[in-house]
């Protein structure tokens, strides 16, 4: 059998970016499982909101999301109200300051993500 590679790691560097872009040699095992902590408490909280990538910047003090999502209405709310609360829930949760973007996808059918999840809940 041949070997097989990561379609993502075979492309990270070339044409795709890291989902992560921070690094930190001491504690780095927990900064990995704060990572992936927020990105499920986001993909929970706004279930239908086709959000496909979470991007996450860190500096010792900030954290920075940015949010790829296919409804950004349904994300930001009304005039802010749902990125303010969601900067106020995580920042309990990491005790760090958080600051939330928002990408919209221009076309949602374009991307594998949001195509296979609807496929799914189709299912």
């Amino acid at each position: 059998m041949g070997q097989k590679t990561h379609p993502i790691g075979f492309r990270v560097g070339v044409i795709n970016s890291w989902d992560s872009s921070w690094y930190d040699d001491k504690s780095f095992g927990g900064k990995l499982m704060e990572d992936n902590m927020i990105r499920g408490y986001i993909r929970k909280r706004f279930e239908n909101a086709g959000i496909s990538k979470i991007e996450i910047e860190r500096t010792p003090k900030k954290i920075t999301l940015t949010i790829h999502t296919s409804r950004p209405g349904y994300v930001i709310g009304k005039s802010g109200q749902e990125i303010a609360k969601l900067e106020g829930e995580l920042k309990k949760i990491t005790s760090k300051d958080i600051k939330v973007l928002v990408t919209e996808i221009k076309k949602p059918e374009l991307d594998a993500y949001l195509v296979a999840e609807t496929i799914a809940n189709q299912i």
